[in-house]
């Protein structure tokens, strides 16, 4: 029997593959989103006082450094300015002076024109009489031997105003040079001493008294190495005291020539000087970059106060490291600087005792605090 065909219609078939993939699409974007909001949720773990109040004192160091940089560009600017001053100035008189050699090659350029350029052997027959010839002839003599001259003149002042005007374009370009490094060791400060604000300002008040704890801790520890320091410095005066006495009580002992005794004493003065101006200080603001008399930075107090002793010492911790005379620290007397950090960034008035006045940092006013609040580099006498 012949099969019937079959009336029921074809089953459409059904394609799955786009909403898998939609699907699929879905199901990873929400593993992106809570990826997204656990990593806003869970931020790292907050910094330790500890390790907030490092990074700070190592911004304020690092502003010191820019602060010293800054100083130097500045300095060298205002050095710079004044040779391109000084050169521009130079430069006009140059062009003064050239332009009335100029002047002067105009005139006899004019005369020869309105004369013209008649041979001698004309000038003879066409004078009044053989006597004017021989006087007109000397005086054209003498005219020449003048222009002469007024060309080398010319030249001359022409060469020197070219070389003086070249000069002067060099300086400026090295002036130019100069000021954008000062906008640089600006900015690198301004950027610095914000970043250590923004991380003040961060901590809790449970944090910041944890902070100022900390500092009260160092402060003591280094007061205790001042004092230390002073004990030290005593007993060995002390030594030194006794040993001059008994040399003083032997024969002949008492018959030096006090060759030293000026120089010391003029040491003396010039520090007793130099620690009276500091003192006065007490209590003004740092300001970074600042020289007085309302506010210092570190490098601005101690050219100030060696300035009253009569004394000029650069402007830079860098510079100023460089002057005078090496001493330890066991060796210090009032009036030398101490120096700090390797990059020799901060700078110091000692006044005996291990204790030194200073312009701290910013935030900070010019103060007694102990020479062991940060680490030494070394120290100089500068006179």
């Amino acid at each position: 029997m012949p099969a019937l065909a079959s009336h029921r219609k074809p089953r459409p078939r059904v394609r799955t593959t786009a909403p898998a993939v939609g699907l699929t699409t879905v199901a990873l974007a929400s593993v992106t989103l809570l990826s997204t909001q656990s990593a806003v949720a869970a931020p790292g773990p907050k910094p330790r006082v500890e390790d907030v109040q490092k990074k700070v004192d190592d911004l304020y160091r690092q502003a010191g450094t820019a602060t010293q940089q800054y100083n130097q560009a500045k300095e060298a600017s205002a050095t710079q300015r004044a040779k391109v001053d000084a050169l521009l100035d130079d430069v006009a008189e140059r062009a003064d002076k050239l332009n009335d050699a100029r002047r002067t090659l105009g005139t006899y350029a004019a005369a020869q024109y309105r004369n013209g350029s008649i041979a001698p052997s004309a000038t003879f027959f066409l004078a009044d009489d053989p006597q004017s010839y021989f006087d007109q002839s000397q005086l054209m003599d003498r005219m020449t031997s003048r222009q002469q001259k007024a060309i080398t003149d010319f030249r001359t002042q022409q060469v020197k105003a070219a070389k003086k005007r070249s000069e002067a374009v060099r300086s400026l370009e090295t002036l130019t040079t100069t000021q954008a490094t000062l906008r640089t060791s600006k900015q690198d400060v301004q950027k610095k001493l914000g970043e250590a604000r923004t991380l003040l300002s961060k901590l809790t008040a449970e944090e910041k008294a944890r902070l100022a704890e900390i500092e009260r801790k160092k402060e003591a520890e280094a007061k205790r190495k001042a004092e230390e320091l002073a004990k030290r410095q005593a007993a060995a005066k002390a030594e030194a005291d006794r040993e001059a006495e008994e040399a003083a009580k032997e024969p002949g002992g008492g018959s030096g020539t006090g060759t030293g005794t000026g120089s010391d004493s003029d040491a003396t003065t010039k520090a007793a000087k130099v620690l009276a101006f500091a003192r006065a200080q007490i209590g003004k603001p740092y300001v970074w970059g600042a020289t007085g008399p309302a506010s210092y930075d570190c490098s601005g107090l101690t050219q100030a106060a060696w300035k009253a002793a009569g004394v000029d010492i650069p402007r830079t911790t860098w510079d100023q490291v460089k002057i005078g005379t090496r001493v330890a620290t066991a060796d210090l007397r009032p009036g030398d600087l101490v120096f700090f950090y390797d990059d020799i960034s901060h700078v110091g008035i000692y006044k005996g005792d291990g204790m030194m006045i200073h312009a701290p940092k910013p935030g900070a006013n010019v103060r007694e605090e102990s020479i062991y609040y940060m680490p030494i580099y070394g120290s100089v006498r500068p006179a």
